[in-house]
């Protein structure tokens, strides 16, 4: 996301604190946020994607694949 846009995010909060927005900018100001997540989901899920566990034997496994096999393990509970 552009500096310009979370500088413009950031005008709208304050602007909001001050008095109430107009229709246009609360439209603007969603627009601005849901584009805001988008990008934050994306770089997250890059993060996650990228991230690697090793293990004490040396051995490497992505993240993802490490969740999933934790996962599909019968528990001692049951």
């Amino acid at each position: 996301m552009q500096e310009e846009h979370i500088a413009r995010i950031n005008e709208l909060a304050r602007i909001a604190r001050e008095r109430a927005l107009t229709p246009n900018e609360l439209a603007e100001r969603e627009q601005l946020r849901a584009a805001y997540l988008d990008n934050f989901r994306k770089n997250f899920r890059s993060t996650i994607e990228n991230t690697v566990v090793k293990y004490p034997d040396g051995s490497r496994e992505s993240l993802i694949d490490a969740c999933k096999r934790k996962n599909a393990r019968p528990t001692d509970e049951g």
